[in-house]
């Protein structure tokens, strides 16, 4: 286990730029399975959750060249594979091979995958779905095994707006020769992401950016194509939350400001001082922050990967500050370790809290529950005065690209070990 020692209590200052999307490259790499060639993907981040998803990729036959954010993928030599390995319990990503894998090889067997302890994750939405198309599963051991023969259905409405069990649908889908509706599906960035990559290989997909698509195989898939991978929002977020926490003036590069509407309206709420330079960079000013309303919901509205880096922001900013978490029950837990900094805080229920601010940190020793979690920790030991140590650190890599040595760039005092 690794952990983080932060000395707090300093302003940053300088420029930090965003890396590409986590939960694009989870959702593309797996898809790349449908291409019979080989794939360009530009700005991947280099981090833990990726190298597990390349390491399945190697597993069925992928040939990998990653190199400083540029990944190759071959996938001529690619065959079927039980996919009961440890790698696939490692992170909840995983889940993402079930659709391209019962595509291209008609069967799949695959462990029902782990990651982050944030709340109740089920599967039933990607089995349904995928079934409502014809294809026949088996639970047994922890273990999905499923087959296909044909498609029964050419119309599919999701149980609920699944992130991910859109993402399976939509690579399942783009085996059908026929046109396939998919009605509420998700929207979110990744989600369109792999719409465009798919679209860019030769699948036809109509209705991109809405609720509904239509799906087919086109005539021509390509055997070779290239694509980049956007910036991540949720970076985007980390840093924001970062730079005013902090009070210090930083300029954040790379950001796809179109992307971040909900987060740029809570921090207007908040007072936040920042201005939009070039279309794509923020430049963060030191803030006089006042206390807002934190509600997570299905995009475009604020994502619950955001509320974690903006409760701890809510320590500093002058109020009460409701926090309505309103998908995952336990992703308000970090706030019992904010609390254990002095944070002001009292979770309501699973799903509400309050932070009442501005109150000072103090460097103590804490936990990292989960990847934003870690993150979010990570502010409160930059705002904190004297030293935290941030034990089982090592999950935050699974989301963040050499976060210790970005955030020594800009001046903060933080070591790992």
């Amino acid at each position: 286990m690794s952990k983080l020692i932060i000395k707090g209590g300093r302003k940053l200052g300088g420029e930090i730029e965003i890396k590409g999307s986590k939960n694009a490259a989870l959702a593309l790499i797996p898809a790349t399975l449908l291409i019979n060639g080989k794939v360009v993907l530009r700005n991947v981040p280099q981090i833990n959750d990726v190298m597990v998803i390349l390491e399945i990729m190697k597993y069925l036959g992928s040939e990998i060249y990653f190199s400083e954010n540029t990944l190759i993928i071959d996938n001529r030599n690619v065959s079927y594979k039980d996919l009961t390995i440890p790698e696939i319990k490692m992170l909840r990503g995983s889940i993402l091979f079930l659709g391209p894998v019962l595509a291209k090889f008609k069967k799949v067997k695959i462990y029902i995958p782990g990651g982050d302890l944030i709340g109740a994750r089920p599967i039933d939405t990607h089995l349904k779905s995928l079934a409502d198309l014809g294809a026949v599963f088996n639970l047994e051991n922890n273990i999905i095994e499923g087959v296909f023969e044909r498609f029964s259905n050419y119309k599919v409405i999701l149980k609920e707006i699944s992130v991910t069990a859109s993402e399976n649908l939509i690579t399942f889908a783009c085996n059908s020769k026929k046109p396939i509706q998919l009605r509420l599906v998700a929207i979110e960035p990744n989600v369109q992401s792999l719409c465009l990559f798919l679209k860019k290989a030769g699948y036809e997909i109509k209705g991109i950016g809405t609720h509904f698509l239509t799906i087919r195989k086109g005539d021509n898939i390509k055997k070779e194509l290239a694509f980049t991978i956007p910036p991540d929002p949720i970076e985007s977020a980390t840093f924001a939350s970062l730079a005013l926490a902090t009070k210090s003036n930083l300029l954040i590069k790379n950001n796809k400001i179109d992307e971040l509407d909900s987060l740029i309206k809570i921090l207007n709420e908040m007072n936040a001082k920042f201005k939009i330079i070039r279309d794509n960079d923020i430049y963060f000013y030191e803030s006089n922050l006042k206390s807002t309303k934190i509600q997570t919901g299905l995009y475009p509205k604020l994502p619950t990967d955001f509320q974690p880096v903006l409760g701890t922001l809510a320590t500093q900013a002058n109020g009460v500050t409701l926090i309505h978490e309103w998908m995952y029950e336990n992703r308000l837990n970090y706030l019992k370790e904010l609390s254990l900094m002095g944070a002001n805080v009292e979770i309501l229920d699973p799903h509400r809290a309050i932070v009442i601010g501005p109150t000072p940190l103090v460097g103590k020793e804490i936990k990292a529950l989960d990847i934003r979690s870690g993150a979010a920790l990570i502010i409160a030991g930059l705002i904190a005065q004297g030293e935290t140590i941030i034990n089982e650190a090592e999950i935050i890599n699974r989301g963040y690209e050499n976060i210790v040595e970005r955030l020594q760039s800009i001046g903060a005092d933080i070591t790992k070990e």
